[in-house]
């Protein structure tokens, strides 16, 4: 499509968070009619943003007329493929299209992604770290970092390293991942996916959609559900399995040793004890990570001081304080069951757990033989405790109902005992009371501060 031809299109852009707002002004650029409709307040940063590029927007409600008539539509991957906006369009036979999927169009970079309900952003962040102490031309995108749209507009880079959601995934269709990479599959957002797993596990292997046999794909391979998929499958990208022994792995733990062997690489091997990144699921994110540097032809010796220097993901078991001898823990990221079982798995002192927030649709029983191990205490923090009260009460543990983040800190401060651990671990999204998991970590550690 020439700079002629898009003049032609008109390109909506439902909502302007930070996805939203730089979609729009890449299609501004590239010469598309743009506007911008957003059913929250938008923030001012990006009201900034947006008249600073002459981009037309609304706030507080969607126009259907203002939207109805574009060409395209760029959906911010918070608003569900059933609203009623959505589903407009969609009698209408108006493409809708994900920010990635937009922005993909305008550049030739490399594009490494990470999907997976658990360790995606903490294997992101680390490809990021190493491809950057290589010295290449590297933006981080997706659900962090800036915009991918925003960046293209902005600078020319020669490679992306993109955390990708199962939402983003949904309305992606003709981008391709050089490197995909999928970490695991859980049951989470089942309330975006009808309450149907297989929907969710359909929308996490989109990251493999378009590869060809000159891609890669990297992947966790003891993961049930996956190895289930892909006998169903049959992918054209060359795999990379990496798990917790040789077997057929690419990358594994050989002893007390780490070791990663992509195809065409020297092997690189590492005491474990040498990562910082301890715990099992941090040696599988170290494993996806190195196995993507080495794809990339990055030197082992670059990988291993990342290795051996990264120091982790705020929210992601984040060491807070030690007040009176009791150590707080920020897991705020962890907004599924999954996530918290890694989180209890890598404790080593009892433990006062805090859990709870908007579910969506979670079965608990994955972390119950670890809650009774680790745990004396559970303190409940979420506007409707109901399905925790349900699952855990009967376990003999000492329950504590809380319904914000201050009664929580204190509470599970007065209930632990020196030498105890208090873990904010939710398993749960945070917006019954919170704007975002950073958000609720943040009031954590502030909380703790305050003790």
């Amino acid at each position: 499509m020439n700079d002629k031809e898009q003049t032609k299109h008109r390109l909506a852009v439902l909502g302007a968070g930070e996805s939203g707002t730089g979609a729009a002004i890449l299609a501004k650029q590239k010469g598309y009619d743009t506007f911008v409709s957003d059913m929250g307040e938008i923030q001012p940063t990006y009201k900034a943003l947006l008249n600073q590029h002459g981009i037309a927007w609304e706030e507080g409600k969607h126009t259907e007329e203002l939207i109805l008539n574009a060409t395209e539509i760029v959906k911010s991957p918070g608003i569900p493929l059933n609203a009623p906006i959505i589903r407009k369009c969609q009698e209408k036979g108006i493409p809708v299209i994900s920010e990635i999927e937009l922005a993909a169009r305008y550049t030739k970079a490399k594009m490494i992604c990470i999907t997976g309900s658990n360790g995606k952003t903490t294997t992101t962040s680390l490809i990021f770290d190493m491809l950057q102490r290589a010295g290449l031309n590297v933006g981080l995108a997706g659900n962090i970092g800036n915009s991918l749209a925003l960046q293209v507009a902005q600078q020319a880079r020669d490679y992306y390293v993109i955390e990708l959601s199962s939402f983003q995934l949904d309305n992606m269709y003709d981008f391709k991942a050089d490197i995909a990479i999928l970490m695991n599959i859980t049951p989470d957002h089942l309330d975006r996916y009808e309450y149907q797993f297989q929907n969710y596990i359909d929308a996490k292997f989109r990251i493999t959609r378009n590869q060809t046999a000159e891609d890669a794909f990297i992947y966790w391979s003891e993961d049930p559900v996956i190895n289930s998929q892909l006998q169903k499958l049959g992918l054209r990208a060359t795999m990379y399995p990496f798990g917790s022994k040789k077997a057929h792995n690419v990358a594994y733990i050989d002893g007390a040793q780490f070791v990663v062997e992509a195809p065409n690489a020297l092997a690189l091997r590492l005491p474990v004890s040498d990562l910082s990144l301890q715990g099992r699921h941090n040696q599988f994110n170290s494993m996806a990570a190195s196995l993507a540097a080495q794809i990339l032809h990055i030197k082992n010796e670059v990988i291993r001081e990342s290795l051996m220097q990264f120091r982790g993901v705020e929210h992601r078991l984040q060491y807070v304080a030690t007040v009176r001898n009791i150590r707080f823990i920020n897991d705020s990221k962890a907004t599924n069951v999954n996530s918290c079982w890694y989180a209890l798995e890598s404790m080593t002192t009892p433990t006062v757990l805090i859990l709870g927030g908007k579910d969506k649709g979670n079965d608990y029983s994955e972390i119950d033989a670890l809650v009774q191990e680790k745990c004396h205490t559970l303190v409940y923090m979420g506007l409707h405790n109901e399905p925790l009260h349900q699952h855990f009460d009967n376990m003999g543990l000492r329950i504590i109902d809380t319904d914000n983040i201050h009664d929580a800190v204190r509470q599970a401060y007065q209930a632990a005992h020196e030498g105890d651990t208090v873990l904010l671990s939710p398993c749960c999204a945070s917006f019954d009371l919170f704007r975002s998991y950073e958000d609720r970590g943040e009031q954590f550690m502030q909380e703790v501060k305050r003790l």
